[in-house]
């Protein structure tokens, strides 16, 4: 017995079933992981949880200053920075610097990237992804690839950052693109 016999409403359906206004603008949510940008790193912690709370290993050094988990990347600078909500703090490029991300798991925000090395396999090459959210994670962030976030939730969240080299007021390596470079909905929360 196929589906349906027996009960018309267990058919399967197609396009044609939806009423013209719906299927119009129906779409499909896209599952398939995309093509990470050339460099980038995402490499999950482990986040020990217990009774008490949790705790989460975020970076191990060896005796020169480089990051057990990335080894070319030698901590330079390690910087704070607290994101309010609604904001969007984006896009950040570096020519001559490399960050690494951290954003605690009780904390939530929306990471975007696009890959504006020329030069690169994956140029144009965008991503985007939560990062906290009860997640323990680094995220490493080569140079020449635009950086931001935008704290899609109510409360204000932070980001622990290294980087490999000092920040300099008289040559800042902090270049800026358009928040909406990508379009504004590239920043806008997915909804349904």
């Amino acid at each position: 017995m196929k589906d349906g016999e027996l009960n018309p409403a267990l058919r399967r359906l197609s396009p044609e079933d939806l009423g013209a206004e719906f299927r119009e603008v129906v779409s499909t949510q896209e599952y398939a992981r995309r093509t990470p940008i050339e460099g980038v790193k995402v490499i999950d912690l482990r986040l020990m949880i217990d009774d008490g709370g949790s705790f989460a290993e975020l970076v191990r050094f060896d005796e020169t200053g480089h990051l057990l988990a990335i080894p070319e990347f030698q901590v330079r600078q390690s910087s704070y920075s607290q994101v309010l909500p609604g904001a969007i703090k984006a896009f950040h490029l570096h020519y001559n610097q490399e960050d690494v991300w951290f954003v605690p798991p009780t904390d939530r925000l929306l990471i975007g990237l696009v890959d504006a090395r020329k030069d690169s396999p994956t140029y144009k090459q965008t991503m985007r992804f939560v990062m906290g959210a009860g997640k323990a994670q680094l995220l490493y962030i080569p140079r020449g690839v635009g950086h931001g976030c935008a704290n899609i939730g109510g409360v204000p969240a932070t980001i622990l950052y290294y980087v490999n080299q000092h920040f300099n007021l008289e040559d800042p390596d902090e270049r800026r693109l358009p928040y909406d470079v990508l379009g504004l909905d590239f920043w806008q929360i997915t909804q349904g």
